[in-house]
């Protein structure tokens, strides 16, 4: 593991709970919650960002006002974890957040509505922005309401979520080395992979490799698809050995504090088929044009459609069954995401992944998918493993 690992600076938080209050200001919210939970894809975003605290085991809550805080609510577990390891100092153990059948006789309990009163004062409270609600389960975001009565509740999500599309200096030196893990993993993934290899040894190498290096886990599960398993975009490793022949789809994201690299390859053990091999050379084309089109200043679903167009030419139109192009940062996608009915903008220091789906086919399927620093006037590619790779 190398000296001097990159990191988030302490001060670079403060500026982030400005944007937030600049946001509730321009919306005119009184207060915000934004909402997380320990589930790997998306869950610790929200917290993670704005206090640099990765939820464990309790969900956990930042409460803003457009001058005042921010507070970290969570479970009576977390408090001391949260003042340790989080860069917000005023937490509090919120009693919506406790579980009826367990006790905790020592721990300083409080009502969301005491925490509200000392934030901003109840009678001030109007109008509430919530993030991550689609994350609450019911019987959270019911007490939320419940305790904040004759107030309008407001989906800030997005607005909230894209807050981070463009990347400061430290976020792009930190993605840039999870992409560095990702690297690592995917030449593990290429060496490990062969006949009688069960897919879940590979996975277990490509982990250990990438936590040796520095990764605190994966934003989603690696995924070792061998065979017509890997016809689905979602893929389940299993104890399937590799039999020779197969394609062996690979994707792999870690996550390196609280940031994320994905790299996504197909893996010939033998001579691909001639089916694959045009797939194959049809989606390398899509990634390229689409790539060669990045730049700040355009829409990002023109660049999208670009490398869509490739793979409609190619008859393989409805192999791509998702959008080409995302955001990448404290969740693996996140927005902004350009898809096909999105208008959002390509700007200078975002990041954003170009995922090429070919995916349903009756033999298999895979993606290629490759990192992209957005610049000056193009882009600064994160990635460089070879997109044809035969055993």
């Amino acid at each position: 593991m190398r000296k001097n690992m990159p990191s988030i600076p302490k001060e670079e938080y403060r500026e982030r709970w400005k944007s937030v209050q600049n946001l509730m200001k321009e919306k005119n919210l009184d207060l915000l919650f934004a909402y997380s939970d320990d589930h790997a894809t998306f869950g610790p975003a929200y917290t993670r960002w704005l206090g640099n605290f990765p939820p464990h085991f309790e969900v956990a809550c930042v409460m803003m006002g457009k001058d005042k805080g921010p507070a970290l609510l969570t479970g009576p577990e977390s408090e001391d974890y949260a003042l340790d390891f989080g860069e917000i100092e005023d937490v509090y153990i919120l009693e919506e957040f406790t579980h009826p059948n367990e006790d905790f006789l020592y721990s300083n309990i409080v009502s969301l509505r005491h925490v509200a009163d000392n934030l901003v004062g109840l009678e001030n409270i109007k109008r509430i922005g919530i993030a991550g609600r689609d994350l609450m389960g019911a019987d959270a975001y019911i007490k939320f309401q419940k305790a904040l009565p004759d107030t309008e509740w407001i989906d800030v999500d997005y607005d909230t979520a894209v807050l981070r599309g463009v990347k400061t200096e430290a976020e792009k030196a930190v993605i840039k080395y999870a992409y560095e893990l990702a690297h690592r993993g995917m030449l593990t993934a290429i060496d490990t992979i062969n006949a009688g290899v069960p897919e879940r040894t590979v996975a277990a190498e490509v982990e250990y490799v990438m936590r040796k290096a520095g990764s605190e886990g994966v934003g989603i599960d690696t995924m070792i698809a061998s065979g017509v398993k890997s016809k689905n975009i979602i893929s389940r490793t299993t104890f399937k050995e590799i039999q020779k022949n197969d394609l062996v789809h690979v994707t792999i994201a870690p996550r390196y504090e609280g940031y994320h690299g994905a790299i996504a390859r197909p893996i010939f053990v033998g001579e691909p088929t001639d089916k694959a091999k045009y797939a194959l050379d049809a989606a390398i084309e899509a990634m390229n044009a689409t790539a060669d089109a990045l730049r700040p200043g355009v829409e990002g679903r023109e660049v999208e459609a670009i490398g869509r167009e490739v793979m409609n030419k190619a008859g393989l139109g409805e192999c791509f069954k998702y959008s080409g192009i995302h955001s990448i940062g404290v969740m693996e996608f996140e927005p902004p995401i350009f898809g096909p009915t999105q208008p959002d903008i390509l700007e200078k220091d975002m990041i954003v992944s170009i995922d090429i789906p070919v995916f349903g086919l009756p033999w298999g399927g895979f993606r290629i998918e490759d990192g992209f620093l957005i610049t000056d006037n193009g882009f600064e590619r994160l990635t460089n493993i070879d997109h044809v790779i035969i055993k």
